[in-house]
């Protein structure tokens, strides 16, 4: 037996003894239970994944029980182990792990530890399960699980409302992504009689029309779910406010858990969206107008870590862009690699952040390089990383999905250009960031200046690890063009995903043209960034002046905020309070239920004096009574 249902009962055992045993045992058995649960679904998800690819077929099946089982109906807990969800695996608890020993560090000495540890645990537990589930319904546990989570986790300061506020956020728009998914189910059982995953991408193009309504709508619905987990236009608002959060569950969010998943579901499910062209058409544009949104919006953000959730909403646009031109591997790759870089970049700005004692304003940090090392190395490795700067592992993925974004058959010149626009503002941004926090003049507050320290050792040796992650990970799919090694990923994945219905287009020749064009943007943004920023906020004060409206417009965030607000919820408000309420509520409700117990009460006055305890009117009644029915008999 292969043992798949040790790797999520590892986190599940740590939430268990931690939530129940973690405030009476202290610290120390938290610090202990905590990463040490992850670590162990870490070994064994490794031991999990050599043993999938030795064997034929590269999958492995386990089943615990039958869950439900209804007449031809049946649903059991299985669990499969291939190569998408056994990389997954890999990044959850190898990148869970890490961020598990570095908040040993960052969160010591915080109320709650324990009730931390616990949450960040069940986080894992949930994500695992729903990478691990064979079908339909044991995915949606774990998604609704790392809903839950989030929720918890990014709600933890329960004392602060904006942390409040944006857990509530979080889980509302998720819930709108839920409709879709729970929708796309029913549709799915009445199309092929099952949910398990086998059965629907091995039936889909026996049982559904290649663009057919059913198709495109069941597809929508799922692409729907996704857009609210893996936070896409419309319903992406939400993930730049879970920096309420901890920086710790910032990274796990972002990196190795919960906005990940809609990315897992659209590549888990490749056989039935490429039976959906007009689908792939709306996934590849909305991932490549929210990458660019969210692009045009990090240039101007001065909290560090809200630029990093901007980048991931951005990044992660990159991704559905992949997915959308059919380029399943690249997206996953992409994933991959994003999951160190980020993971990396958000725990380093934990490493500022605890630093400058709790600061997040880059426009009050600068010149930390120095006291920093450790901390400023390894973030800007991240940042070469994620700008695409070569030999960097977001170099690889990023150009592996450019170049399928403008030669695959579902891709266009325009979706490539909208993403060489992205990947040069992402280089801009993530410099700018740099030159902000660690170079220039000291703007540090000059008695916290006196305090700055780098990171305890828990801290300090994630970022190193994913730091040599960030670097080296893009070899494992070096594009053919270069000749040195196969592309790693495309062999990992040979014969997984569906394959486009008709063959793409495009030469080497082209291929070398456009990444030299995307490496050359990359290079020119970080010139730029430097110029402007190297020095603080200075030189670019005069850039800004000339183009306030636009700087404005970016700062605000596009005010999609203020009109959801606008458009939505005051409506809504309007609704609720002055019609709902006030018109259905008082005047039919409220009123129907007072009139009913005012007709009542004058019945049961007028009928009280019947009822006095006088047995001579009783009798008077009773004969009243018995002459009126002679009467009316005779």
């Amino acid at each position: 037996m292969s043992q798949i249902w040790l790797v999520p009962a590892f986190p599940l055992l740590g939430f268990i003894l931690n939530a129940f045993f973690g405030k009476r045992f202290g610290t120390r058995f938290v610090t202990f239970i905590g990463p040490l649960a992850v670590g162990l679904a870490f070994a064994q998800s490794l031991v999990l994944f050599f043993q999938m690819l030795e064997i034929k077929g590269n999958v492995l099946n386990e089943h615990l029980y039958t869950w439900i089982s209804s007449g031809n109906f049946e649903v059991g807990i299985n669990f499969t182990v291939d190569q998408l969800s056994g990389l997954y695996l890999l990044v959850i608890t190898g990148v869970g792990f890490l961020i598990h020993v570095y908040s040993v560090g960052y969160m010591k000495g915080e109320s709650g530890y324990y009730r931390f540890f616990a949450y960040l645990n069940l986080f894992v537990f949930f994500m695992l399960l729903l990478v691990l589930g064979d079908s339909f319904l044991l995915m949606f546990v774990g998604w609704e699980g790392v809903g839950l989570c989030s929720y918890l986790l990014i709600g933890y300061y329960i004392e602060k409302d904006s942390a409040a506020e944006a857990a509530k956020k979080a889980f509302l728009f998720n819930r709108i992504g839920d409709f879709g998914v729970l929708s796309a189910v029913m549709l799915i059982f009445l199309a092929f009689g099952s949910i398990e995953f086998a059965s629907v991408n091995a039936e889909a193009a026996a049982r559904l029309e290649y663009g057919g309504p059913l198709v495109t709508a069941i597809t929508l619905l799922l692409f729907l779910g996704a857009t609210g987990k893996s936070a896409q236009i419309p319903l992406f608002v939400w993930l730049p406010d879970a920096m309420e959060g901890p920086t710790p569950v910032s990274a796990l969010i972002h990196a190795a858990t919960m906005v990940t998943a809609g990315l897992y579901m659209v590549a888990r499910l490749s056989h039935l969206f490429v039976l959906a062209p007009f689908t792939m058409n709306v996934i590849a544009a909305v991932g490549a107008i929210t990458a660019l949104l969210a692009a045009t919006i990090a240039v101007t953000q001065t909290d560090i870590k809200r630029v990093l959730a901007y980048s991931t909403v951005s990044q992660l646009g990159y991704m559905f862009l992949a997915m959308g031109v059919g380029a399943f591997g690249a997206g996953v790759f992409h994933v991959m690699t994003h999951a160190f870089f980020k993971a990396l970049l958000f725990l380093g700005s934990g490493s500022v952040i605890l630093a400058v004692h709790h600061e997040q304003d880059m426009r009050k940090m600068g010149a930390l390089k120095n006291k920093l090392p450790i901390t400023y190395i390894t973030m800007l490795l991240g940042t070469l990383a994620i700008s695409g700067i070569p030999f960097f592992s977001g170099f690889f993925s990023k150009d592996e999905i450019l170049w399928k974004a403008f030669s695959s058959p579902f891709g266009s010149p325009w979706l490539w250009g909208v993403g060489f626009i992205t990947a040069g503002l992402t280089a801009f941004y993530m410099f700018r960031m740099i030159y902000l926090t660690f170079h220039g003049e000291s703007r540090v507050d000059s008695h916290t200046a006196e305090h700055v320290r780098e990171s305890p050792f828990s801290m300090t040796l994630p970022l190193m690890i994913l730091a040599v992650l960030a670097v080296i990970s893009g070899f494992f799919g070096v594009p053919h063009v270069f000749h040195l090694l196969p592309n790693g990923m495309e062999v990992y994945f040979h014969n997984f995903f569906a394959k486009l219905p008709v063959e793409g287009h495009g030469s080497v020749s082209t291929e070398w043209l456009l990444m030299g064009l995307s490496v050359a943007f990359a290079l020119i943004a970080w010139f730029i960034a430097s110029r402007l920023y190297h020095s603080g906020f200075a030189v670019a004060a005069g850039l800004r002046r000339r183009w306030e409206w636009a700087y404005q417009l970016s700062l605000n965030k596009w005010y999609v905020d203020e009109i959801y607000n606008a458009v939505i919820i005051q409506p809504v408000r309007f609704l609720s309070t002055h019609l709902l309420w006030r018109l259905f509520d008082q005047n039919i409700i409220d009123r129907g239920v007072n009139t009913t117990a005012i007709v009542a009460r004058a019945v049961g006055s007028t009928l009280r004096p019947l009822q006095n305890g006088l047995t001579q009117n009783y009798a008077l009644i009773f004969i009243l009574g018995t002459f009126l029915i002679l009467w009316y008999v005779t």
